[in-house]
């Protein structure tokens, strides 16, 4: 009606929501911890196909940057001789654990 304040919907859902665990708690039923793995869930970063697909082709490309960093390249000289750009030749040795010679 006019002139009378609607009710907070916000309000409206805690008290259902609360109604429905006093139902469930009062009914005899626990809460259950379900282990990792078992529903799906993954950790860290999202992964599909496409990446783990991607991440196979630059693992290829890690033995070859690791003999250049050995043989004192930089990031920049080994991604020019690979024929990469710098930015892919980083996140192959940061992926890696290689440690290249110089600036970054």
């Amino acid at each position: 009606m006019i002139g009378v304040p609607m009710p907070n919907p916000r309000d409206s859902i805690i008290a259902n929501l609360n109604q429905q665990l006093e139902q469930y708690f009062g009914a005899g039923k626990s809460v259950q911890e379900i282990a990792s793995g078992v529903s799906n869930e993954k950790e860290g970063p999202i992964s599909s196909t496409r990446s783990n697909k991607l991440k196979a082709a630059r693992d290829k490309e890690a033995p070859k940057l690791l003999e250049l960093a050995e043989a004192g390249k930089t990031v920049i000289e080994a991604a020019k001789e690979m024929g990469m750009d710098a930015k892919r030749a980083r996140l192959i040795a940061r992926e890696n654990s290689i440690k290249f010679p110089g600036p970054p």
